[in-house]
């Protein structure tokens, strides 16, 4: 069976999932590289692991997670959609089975919210929460504050974020702590609402409740 070490043998993956990032730094987007890619991956198996789903669905939910923006080399909107299609011939090369593939592609192409993602399965739902998680100051490449978008200071201002999963009580919560001298805690709500509702969602889809703590206080 297809796993991630198989995926992260292609070399064509890593060229790719390079390149995409180094594409949207020339239009000042945040870092999306290889660490993101990493971490999104071993949060979707921790997740799916730890409430109790299946081991090779996990291992798909690694495979999402790490293969998720790897849409960035066509253009930095709509590549859920892009990278689901790279996907999808990348899996097929390496001999994954047809439905697998599906689940992979379907996660992929709806973990965007721009794109109006939806938890079209559950590798699709710990996707968004294992992506929408990984908020922190050192993803910001600019330098200059005055440069900063909304995004740019939204991102700048987490100094430490945790996602934790109780199966027992089925709670998956997100920890934040944020530099408020950046910004607001109501700005970062502001700004990040529709990540934290697909977040929402996305617990709910595992059967758990979404729980966001902003500098110990509980806002959802």
């Amino acid at each position: 069976m297809v796993t991630l070490e198989t995926v992260k043998e292609s070399p064509l993956v890593e060229q790719f999932m390079l390149m995409g990032n180094d594409y949207i730094g020339n239009i000042g987007a945040i870092e999306h590289n290889l660490k993101h890619a990493e971490l999104t991956a071993d949060l979707c198996y921790e997740i799916l692991t730890t409430l109790g789903y299946p081991e090779r669905e996990a291992e798909l939910g690694r495979i999402a997670g790490y293969l998720h923006d790897i849409g960035n080399l066509v253009n930095r909107y709509g590549h859920g959609m892009s990278g689901a299609l790279i996907a999808f011939y990348t899996l097929i090369d390496l001999g994954m089975d047809p439905v697998e593939v599906a689940i992979i592609m379907g996660a992929i192409g709806n973990h965007d919210e721009y794109a109006q993602g939806r938890c079209v399965n559950n590798v699709a739902a710990a996707l968004i929460l294992a992506d929408k998680s990984d908020v922190h100051r050192s993803r910001v490449r600019k330098t200059d504050l005055g440069a900063f978008t909304p995004r740019d200071r939204v991102n700048y201002a987490v100094t430490n974020s945790e996602l934790s999963i109780d199966p027992e009580n089925k709670i998956i919560t997100l920890k934040i702590e944020i530099d408020t001298e950046v910004c607001s805690v109501m700005e970062y709500f502001e700004i990040f609402l529709t990540k934290m509702l697909m977040s929402r969602r996305s617990a709910e889809y595992l059967g758990c409740e979404f729980e966001l703590v902003i500098n110990e206080n509980r806002m959802l």
